[in-house]
């Protein structure tokens, strides 16, 4: 989808509503409330929708992302398109450059598709899988290396080549916090698990992943024939220079939500229906209200 198509196809209200209907509901209109599909729409208003089993009254946005927004849904699927095509992500500041709204309905609207922004099957990764770990931060001065790399975020990164790739922020690079992110989302039957040559990894796979593991020292060479760590190493290399050219700066506490969104665009960057995959992630996600989205709670 371009951004001309959007235009055409959903300049209307009623176009956005039919597309995000059979998208929230492929089988028919279904209550979100009891589930029935006894149901109608109102003569009076074509916007909402009339449960006949629990007499609710409804509209394809309640209980979703879009629920309680005053911005029209065809603003909504231009900002989804933006953030769906741009590789390095786009900022809250050129969204409300961009649509013409307020700064802070930018920020909420691109928070709200990043919370959409999951991905609905967390299977193992099989194959040949890379794992490395990258800190997030700007430079510190006046203070020593370790203090420095002490406040800054840590992220792991695990890909499988050719597959697909996840972010995690990390509170430590332990043996034992690595192992739960291993363990977690690698399968044991992989082909080859590969990492540098950090000296928490070979503590990390212990048992059922030490035989398939294999080592690159960055000292001596970044490519053994098929050990390496590029793959992974890319996408972190993609990822921060969202950081430094589009957001620039990041908070900690919404720092996973950047990541979840920089690797479902990633996994998705040859996709032509990604616009459409991010929409019925939106209308299946559970809503996001504002509080909680500024609540202040440790990262």
């Amino acid at each position: 989808m371009t951004l001309p198509e959007i235009n055409h196809q959903f300049s209307t209200d009623e176009r956005c509503r039919e597309l995000l209907e059979r998208l929230r509901w492929p089988k028919g209109l279904e209550c979100p409330r009891c589930h029935n599909q006894k149901v109608v729409r109102l003569l009076t208003n074509a916007k909402l929708l009339w449960c006949g089993e629990c007499e609710y009254q409804f509209g394809v946005t309640v209980c979703t992302i879009f629920q309680d927004s005053h911005l029209p849904l065809a603003t909504w699927f231009m900002a989804v398109l933006l953030l769906c095509e741009a590789r390095k992500g786009m900022s809250a500041n050129q969204i409300k450059r961009t649509l013409g709204v307020s700064y802070k309905t930018a920020w909420y609207l691109c928070h709200r598709v990043r919370a959409a922004m999951v991905e609905s099957q967390q299977g193992k990764l099989k194959g040949v899988v890379e794992m490395d770990e990258t800190y997030f931060g700007g430079r510190k001065r006046g203070v020593t290396m370790a203090e420095a790399k002490a406040a800054k975020q840590i992220v792991l990164g695990i890909r499988q080549r050719g597959g697909e790739l996840r972010f995690f922020q990390a509170k430590d690079v332990t043996a034992r916090t690595l192992r739960e992110f291993i363990e977690g989302n690698v399968s044991e039957d992989v082909e080859m698990f590969v990492t540098d040559e950090f000296i928490s990894y070979p503590y990390a796979v212990r048992g059922r992943y030490a035989r398939k593991h294999r080592t690159i020292r960055h000292k001596e060479r970044y490519v053994n024939g098929a050990v390496h760590t590029n793959t992974v190493e890319n996408a972190f290399s993609l990822c921060k220079r969202g950081v430094m050219g589009t957001w620039h700066k990041l908070s900690a506490k919404h720092l996973s939500a950047y990541l979840k969104e920089m690797s479902f665009r990633f996994n998705r960057r040859n996709d032509d229906g990604i616009f459409l995959d991010t929409l019925r992630h939106m209308v299946a996600a559970p809503t996001l209200p504002f509080q909680k989205l500024t609540q202040n709670t440790a990262a």
